[in-house]
């Protein structure tokens, strides 16, 4: 079960990101992948040198936000609203940084060095728990607080969500409807490479994660509902102990039942559970 809350934070961490920008910006972003990949390889690389993991989250989330950055204002502003070429283009992006990474940093497997990570285990009885991963739940616990803060108790929330439900409202406000999109995107980006760095404490970075951790997000984010936090968070624990469970019990079928809680919420609420109708 602790192993299911922990993959369960580490996919919040990712799917809060994307399902941020598609609230805000409607784009299902399917660079999200490469930029956990990204992330992760940048945080495996600087932890390596230094054996530092603060210093190795913050370099990778300036990479990739800046990464997203120039991936916004240089290619995606120039077909906004266009779903069909914004689809096709994240993809792109997608298949140029895995085989970047690919070529720089090698096909092999690869984790956060043992020096930069949080040693020893919480021990209950006969549970024995790493303290590393009792560590990634309390990230992504923090993450959650700090957005639910920035959304409701903030003029930068107030704008988001304004965005959310009609993009003319920004506008109206004074706001540059077109920077907004952009710090949004970067900020999903962050909170990708986030994820990718503290995750390889966790499993291994290598060539292909990129799609595995793309589909674990969309599952989280269409259970969830598209746009919202709140349901990034119950739709990352739901599938997170799902996992788990049918890893542990059914591994041959491990893959396919993140997909059967996702096809019944399809079913019975379309929007998802805390999603709204347009």
């Amino acid at each position: 079960m602790l192993n299911g809350l922990s993959f369960g934070a580490l996919l919040f961490l990712l799917a809060s990101g994307l399902t941020l920008v598609f609230g805000l910006m409607k784009i299902v972003n399917m660079a999200h992948g490469a930029f956990y990949l990204l992330g992760g390889y940048i945080g495996v690389v600087i932890a390596g040198l230094t054996g530092n993991l603060l210093l190795a989250v913050i370099t990778a989330v300036i990479v990739v936000a800046a990464t997203a950055f120039i991936v916004e204002v240089v290619l995606l502003r120039f077909v906004r609203g266009q779903e069909l070429p914004e689809v096709l283009l994240t993809i792109g992006v997608s298949f140029v940084i895995a085989d970047l990474c690919l070529a720089v940093f090698g096909g092999d497997p690869q984790n956060l060095p043992t020096t930069a990570t949080i040693p020893g285990a919480l021990m209950i009885g006969d549970l024995v728990y790493p303290w590393y991963r009792i560590f990634v739940i309390g990230v992504a616990v923090a993450i959650g607080l700090g957005l639910a803060f920035v959304q409701t108790r903030t003029r930068i929330g107030a704008v988001v969500r304004a965005g959310v439900d009609d993009r003319e409202i920004i506008s109206a406000m004074g706001v540059n409807i077109a920077w907004v999109f952009t710090g949004m995107f970067v900020v999903g980006a962050g909170l990708a490479a986030l994820g990718g760095t503290i995750g390889s404490g966790m499993q291994s970075i290598l060539p292909g994660v990129q799609n595995e951790v793309l589909l674990y997000a969309l599952v989280v984010i269409i259970i969830g509902g598209l746009g919202s936090v709140t349901g990034a968070a119950v739709g990352s624990v739901l599938i997170g102990l799902i996992d788990a469970f049918a890893k542990a019990w059914i591994p041959e079928l491990a893959y396919f039942t993140i997909f059967l809680p996702m096809a019944l919420v399809l079913v019975l609420r379309p929007t998802g559970l805390f999603g709204r109708t347009a």
